[in-house]
């Protein structure tokens, strides 16, 4: 992916994706508003979601062995992985096991984080999303760009010509009579879905919670795709990333009260399906995820990121997300939660794509505003662009060596002196380039060919004084 900059501009110029994404985040942040107004004591939520979370990394390692005990105590396997490539390998050896060539799998972020998709496929394995928007991003060959409806950047009609042109390929293909209306649609993907539940062997989830206290992994859903992978399959792997911990279920009470209401605006969600262990007749396997996650905790201002809760409110009421859409950020996490999770994960001064995301924002604070466990995101995005610069520090950039210049400049007065005289000489040169007279009178230079000009493009940049004040001062102060 390009950097931030380079792949807005494309999105910007695609008038439809900003029609369906204005309308899309439009319509959920309404709903989310009139589910929150409800609840008289939504700030406290709001506080008590952030202080558990963060007492709960601040004992990461005592809470992880806690789950671990739980899990193994009823009957699954906990395997733990450092990165995406173990994570992978882990899920494909145990398919590899079962002689499985394709898995179901429930709507997970972090298994798209790890690239699982495309790792079991290198294996021969295929995996088949249940999520709708999901399927519809499958078989478009397409990317998600939203955390909670990862098809939010195409609409009904494009929906059907993805269904009418590629469901046959992948299993039962789409009524040929299908129009655009959602509940036909729905249909035709349940139609579709449901000889793929029936059939599999092996299923895939991750989870939005885990209770450490009892091993119990916890999912959310709308669409009930989930359940049905959680319990039909005959080998179920979940990919847990090891920030989704929490205590107790007292605490979990607390985020099945915010999550709802902030990533739907429901007051609940229609389904949450919890497992403890594994079922009767089924083997249950848990990784563990770190990819990063233990990078991002060492960061004391960037840790905080490690509260999230998938929820997508961030994404519906950023200025820059609704105007680009999520595959300008070149991550499965987009807007600004994104912006602030894949530097942390990944690291900066590595990647120009990701050393691009902390600057694409414009800090209005609007995602805080919103963010049920009170992440602060503006905090974080400067935080992490002073670790972007002083990861390019070797190798400084233009603008880098231009204020180390100028600051050597004005450390002595004879430098200054120096300088001043020269701007003199070089502002009488390009006042004959041609100026042009700006509100009020003042002079300054237009769009002209010189060092200045990116800048200047977009702002009318002031012409340098043929004199300064000092040598104005020496000829007439004293008078």
């Amino acid at each position: 992916m390009p950097a931030f900059p380079k792949a807005a501009r494309e999105a910007l110029s695609d008038t439809q994706l900003r029609r369906n994404l204005a309308h899309a985040t439009g319509t959920i942040r309404a709903k989310r508003a009139a589910g929150v107004v409800e609840v008289g004591e939504w700030e406290e939520l709001r506080l008590a979601g952030a202080a558990i979370k963060d007492n709960t990394l601040r004992h990461l390692d005592e809470h992880l062995l806690t789950l671990e005990k739980a899990l193994t105590g009823r009957g699954a396997t906990v395997h733990w992985a450092r990165d995406a490539a173990e994570a992978c390998e882990i899920v494909a050896s145990i398919a590899r096991q079962h002689a499985v060539d394709e898995v179901v799998k429930v709507k997970s972020m972090a298994t798209q984080e790890i690239g699982l998709n495309e790792a079991l496929a290198a294996q021969g394995i295929t995996a088949w999303e249940t999520d709708l928007a999901e399927l519809i991003v499958q078989l478009g060959d397409d990317l998600p760009s939203h955390i909670l409806v990862p098809a939010i950047h195409r609409n009904r009609a494009e929906i059907r010509e993805i269904f009418r042109d590629k469901m046959a390929a992948a299993g039962r293909p789409a009524p040929d009579d299908l129009s655009d209306r959602p509940a036909e649609l729905a249909g035709a993907a349940r139609l579709h879905l449901r000889e793929k539940f029936l059939r599999a062997r092996m299923a895939v989830s991750g989870a939005n919670f885990a209770v450490a206290e009892t091993g119990t992994l916890v999912v959310v859903e709308s669409e009930g795709n989930g359940r049905m992978c959680l319990t039909l399959p005959e080998v179920l792997v979940s990919v847990v990333g090891i920030e989704k911990i929490v205590p107790t279920w007292s605490d979990l009470d607390v985020f099945l009260q915010l999550l709802p209401r902030s990533s739907t605006g429901e007051r609940m969600n229609p389904y949450t399906s919890t497992w403890s262990g594994a079922t009767e007749g089924q083997e249950m396997h848990v990784v563990l995820l770190d990819n990063g996650r233990t990078r991002a905790l060492a960061d004391e201002v960037g840790r905080q990121a490690l509260r999230c809760i998938r929820c997508s409110a961030c994404l519906n009421v950023c200025p820059v997300y609704e105007r680009t859409g999520g595959h300008a950020y070149g991550s499965v996490y987009p807007g600004p939660i994104g912006a602030i999770l894949n530097p942390l994960l990944r690291g900066t001064g590595v990647d120009e794509q990701v050393d691009s995301l902390p600057y694409a924002s414009s800090l209005c604070g609007a995602c805080f505003e919103a963010c049920p466990v009170r992440i602060d995101i503006p905090e974080v995005l400067v935080h992490l662009r002073s670790t972007v610069v002083d990861a390019h520090r070797s190798s400084p950039k233009a603008e880098a060596v231009a204020m180390k210049s100028a600051s050597w400049v004005l450390a002595d007065a004879r430098r200054l002196g120096w300088a001043e005289r020269g701007l003199g000489v070089a502002g009488r040169a390009l006042n004959r380039l041609g100026r042009k007279v700006m509100p009020g009178g003042r002079r300054a230079l237009g769009r002209l060919p010189w060092p200045g000009s990116l800048w200047s493009n977009a702002r009318d940049v002031p012409a340098p004084p043929v004199e300064s004040f000092r040598s104005w001062w020496r000829r007439e102060g004293r008078r």
